[in-house]
């Protein structure tokens, strides 16, 4: 199994090319089930769950070729989906338990095959996240659903689904792209209330608007779609990734150093960066990205509170935690989205680091220096944040069970190698 070994102490310096995000290219590719013309993607990222997703969707008869798979250079893939014909509309338990993003199918499918079986995608190592707001917004699209034997069973009424007003009780970002995308074809008009505001959920929404579908209201709260009967092919660049963009700022905080993060846009990612301008990095909004520089002054200690977007991101947390591990000053995390969201505390521990988790609260009082060592990772973003604290400890740190990280950050070893950082991949 993969491993990742990595000497801290060297400050970080150059450009790190921001990916196309995969949680906005794993519904983009999901969206190609809507039309039966080709969906051409562009800077599409080279990361395990992406190539599962291919196999769930060729699953349900999407044709995919990929252009750029295997090439050196760390710009993303070209990726070309059609669904000309829908052939399955059951995804299966051993797919869909791979990759919870997988259920997210059961809305194209229901939309256009007005029939879906989708197997319920489980809890997960962060949380339960369960489904229950997306099939409330199936149901009122018109839906008829039952649960058997694990799996979603979904129909559409005579003549497919139906527009509806649909008031989220809290902010889900799955559940609005499902229903976004589900709305599409729907016949009338769909209104969704307290809709996820995500970049990401606005770039599949400019996506389907190029494809042919009616919405208003994109980037804010309240979305409106008016059913189309039919879509059609589109090309689109997938958005850049705001978490990576944040993740290496976050790492160029902790190391010291100038890096600039090409593509990244500020405005996708501003409360971080008002954090790390609050911790003591320098933060600039350019043409081309972002730049961050730290001289050799400390980190200081800065609180957080995760939020929906424009709120701190969930997925940052972890890697402003190991950030705060080394700052002067004690620092307060309040994790106010999922509910098992501190399991890399055991592992930064490791490393020296001092932090108390009350509930959803850990508090962290930084220290002088960490140490390298032997960590594990537990899951995607949390596997980044012992990267992070392994850049700036004092010696060897070895990072095990890394396929986490190979599900949402692409070729990290290379583009942090890239700028500085001494650090390798261990096969076998």
């Amino acid at each position: 199994m993969d491993r990742i070994r990595l000497v801290g102490g060297n400050e970080l310096h150059g450009e790190i090319p921001i990916s196309g995000a995969k949680n906005a290219a794993l519904p983009l590719m999901i969206a190609s089930l809507l039309t039966r013309e080709p969906l051409v993607l562009e800077n599409v990222p080279r990361l395990a769950d992406v190539t599962q997703l291919e196999k769930i969707l060729e699953n349900h008869g999407v044709d995919i070729a990929v252009h750029g798979r295997k090439s050196a250079a760390l710009d993303g893939q070209r990726m070309t989906l059609q669904a000309a014909e829908i052939v399955d509309t059951t995804a299966p338990y051993e797919l869909v338990s791979t990759m919870r993003a997988s259920f997210w199918v059961i809305g194209p499918l229901l939309a256009r095959a007005h029939e879906a079986r989708v197997s319920l995608p489980g809890g997960c190592a962060i949380g339960t996240r369960p489904v229950d707001l997306f099939l409330y917004g199936l149901r009122e699209l018109g839906a008829e659903i039952d649960i058997d034997e694990g799996y979603v069973v979904a129909r559409a009424p005579k003549g497919g689904l139906r527009g509806a007003r649909i008031n989220f009780p809290k902010v889900t970002v799955g559940a609005t792209h499902v229903i976004m995308m589900a709305a599409t074809l729907a016949r009338g008009t769909t209104i969704i209330e307290n809709a996820a505001m995500e970049p990401e959920v606005t770039d599949v929404a400019e996506c389907l608007v190029k494809m042919g579908a009616k919405i208003s209201g994109i980037g804010t709260r309240t979305l409106t779609i008016e059913g189309v009967d039919e879509l059609h092919g589109a090309t689109h660049e997938v958005v850049a990734d705001r978490i990576e963009a944040g993740t290496y700022a976050m790492a160029a905080a902790m190391t010291g150093g100038e890096v600039l993060l090409k593509n990244a846009k500020a405005i996708h990612l501003q409360a971080a960066l008002d954090k790390l301008t609050a911790a003591g990095a320098r933060v600039t909004s350019e043409a081309n990205g972002i730049r961050i520089y730290r001289n050799g002054n400390g980190i200081q200690a800065v609180d957080v509170e995760t939020d929906p977007f424009p709120g701190f991101a969930t997925d940052l947390q972890a890697q402003f935690m190991g950030l705060m591990t080394m700052a002067q000053g004690v620092s307060h995390i309040r994790e106010t989205i999922f509910e098992n969201r501190f399991m890399h505390v055991a592992e930064l521990a490791r490393f020296g680091a001092d932090i108390k988790v009350d509930g959803q609260l850990a508090t962290v009082t930084g220290v002088p220096q960490l140490k390298g060592a032997q960590v594990m990772a537990t899951d995607l973003r949390a596997s980044v944040s012992l990267v992070i604290a392994g850049l700036a400890a004092k010696g060897e740190t070895v990072v095990n069970r890394i396929y986490h990280l190979d599900r949402g950050f692409e070729r990290l070893e290379d583009k942090l190698s890239a700028v500085g950082a001494e650090i390798e991949r261990v096969t076998g």
